[in-house]
């Protein structure tokens, strides 16, 4: 993985939080993920600075506060952006709409696998 130092200027660290759902009628603080990623001026994904810089680009999912899973952002040749964490598909999760969702604070974005969708807000995006 890339230093910070030798990071792209474009590159942001993300927080998203578990947002209000069934199981979770208050949100969740202690669920989640931190992403490693590079945004553009309006804070959306910046596809030709991941294309230069994909190995950087970093997803880790949290559960209580621990570390459940590390991964990477990746794109498929369709242009849909999933986090890939294993080799093969079967633990892939897909960013609904990702590329076209905006990494600002209180916003939100679904993540999920198959037909099972959850909603995270946007709770930090800074510099690594």
């Amino acid at each position: 993985m890339a230093e910070t130092r030798e990071l792209a200027p474009a590159f942001r660290h993300v927080r998203l939080l578990l947002a209000r759902d069934k199981g979770h009628p208050d949100g969740d603080r202690e669920e989640g993920y931190d992403l490693l990623l590079p945004l553009d001026r309006e804070g959306f994904l910046d596809p030709h600075e991941w294309k230069k810089s994909q190995e950087s680009c970093r997803v880790r999912y949290f559960q209580k506060g621990e570390t459940v899973r590390i991964g990477r952002l990746r794109r498929k040749p369709g242009g849909q952006w999933y986090f890939d964490y294993e080799q093969g598909d079967r633990d892939d999760e897909i960013g609904f709409r990702l590329g076209e969702e905006c990494f600002r604070l209180g916003e939100y974005v679904s993540v999920g696998q198959g037909h099972e969708f959850h909603t995270y807000w946007v709770a930090r995006v800074e510099k690594p």
